[in-house]
């Protein structure tokens, strides 16, 4: 084979867009607290590149209203008339009508502390320890097992859900890297080689 065309490919190899996967997940603040539920796991490969996205406008609840909240947390939430809450809810037909606040502060556990209601996560199969996602995150995988969470100390009252838009990007592994390094070398080695002996 041409010395230059495998130069080339090899060299097209290392600038080749790296493959990714999407996913759309739902996260139930009663089935999937992080007091008294199960998180919802995504499988990973150490260092993946991701993002999660979270629509604002997409609601779950910890209780009596005023509680609901998107994924950033509890805050000073009105209706608008628009947001897609569960029947039974009577401030949802209410134009300002409040449904949510930030009047409960901040909830503490697994070493973080953050609003109560917002959407975290855990990396591992025996999660200890939370970092805060929220309605946009972006990241690379620590483990190969990321659980999610509605973060608050009391799920018994919980009520709807979100959809959580999940997207990774597989990071070649060092290895494969230092193949088409060794491989670029032996090209440009042989290369040097012919032209010394041409010479």
């Amino acid at each position: 084979m041409n010395l230059k065309l495998v130069f080339i490919l090899s060299t097209l190899a290392l600038l080749l867009p790296l493959s990714s996967t999407a996913a759309l997940v739902q996260i139930k603040a009663l089935e999937n607290s992080s007091t008294g539920g199960v998180g919802v796991s995504t499988a990973f490969t150490v260092g993946d590149l991701f993002t999660i996205t979270v629509n604002p406008n997409d609601l779950w609840n910890s209780g009596a209203l005023p509680r609901w909240s998107n994924a950033d947390g509890q805050v000073d939430l009105f209706s608008d008339g628009g947001f897609d809450l569960p029947s039974g809810i009577s401030k949802d037909a209410i134009p300002g009508g409040q449904i949510g606040t930030n009047g409960f502060g901040t909830h503490s556990q697994g070493g973080l502390t953050a609003k109560w209601g917002a959407l975290v996560g855990a990396w591992g199969n025996t999660p200890s320890t939370f970092f805060l996602i929220g309605t946009n995150f972006a990241g690379a995988a620590l483990d190969s097992t990321l659980n999610l969470y509605y973060f608050d100390s009391n799920n018994l009252d919980n009520t709807g859900s979100i959809l959580a838009d999940i997207n990774i990007t597989a990071v070649p592994e060092p290895e494969t890297y230092a193949l088409l390094l060794a491989g670029l070398g032996i090209v440009g080695f042989t290369v040097r080689r012919r032209k010394n002996q041409q010479a």
